[in-house]
């Protein structure tokens, strides 16, 4: 008798969990199509500039940590009250497009993401997350930018070691020699330790 209720109880939590399960999927196909629709107004420019993320049509990076004026101002339009459930899917959405390898909608849903819920729990990720996505386009500055308000933004967030490791590295392919080097020693004399000091460290080395 008991097994027999253990084994209706077990099939009665399989269906929960399927139910849960299917209810995950289509709350992520929600989001990533709150994204297509943002894309396809981005390319007819509907959408709302994004002020906060917008790159600099040239010169250095400011890597000194200081956050420039536009930068420093939290977005006030577009943001939304704490919602932990949904900025996880959000967050989880844009992610998969970086796993599928599509880079433009994955740097548009970081974007669209950090502008809608700048103080998240999630959004230094993000902030990381976009660098690597700028980066693997080929876009230096964007990349650039995107790195060092990591550490402008979010100055206590774990990624901060990493994204001035990889600010340095984007300097370095801008040419900016002259920069590498202090944002190595920073990462160094900063965060010992950890993964990002020992390549700085490494980097340093070969300089």
């Amino acid at each position: 008798m008991q097994l027999q209720q253990m084994q209706d109880e077990i099939a009665r939590l399989r269906g929960v969990v399927e139910v849960q399960q299917n209810d995950i999927q289509r709350m992520k196909q929600e989001a990533l199509e709150r994204y297509q629709e943002l894309d396809q107004r981005i390319a007819s420019g509907t959408a709302a500039p994004a002020t906060n993320n917008s790159q600099p049509s040239g010169g250095a990076i400011d890597a000194s940590g200081a956050p420039s004026a536009s930068a420093a101002q939290a977005p006030a339009a577009g943001t939304e009250p704490p919602d932990p459930a949904k900025e996880k899917l959000y967050y989880e959405a844009a992610f998969d497009l970086i796993k599928a390898k599509d880079f433009d909608k994955a740097s548009q849903a970081f974007t669209a993401f950090l502008r809608k819920y700048p103080n998240s729990s999630y959004a230094g990720n993000a902030q990381y997350w976009l660098g690597e996505v700028n980066l693997a386009k080929g876009d230096l500055q964007g990349a650039g930018q995107a790195f060092a308000k990591v550490s402008q933004q979010y100055p206590k967030h774990a990624k901060v070691p990493d994204s001035l490791y990889k600010l340095a590295d984007v300097e370095r392919r801008l040419g900016h020699t002259d920069k590498v080097k202090g944002i190595l020693q920073q990462v160094v004399a900063q965060y010992p330790g950890t993964s990002a000091a020992q390549l700085a460290q490494r980097d340093l080395q070969r300089l």
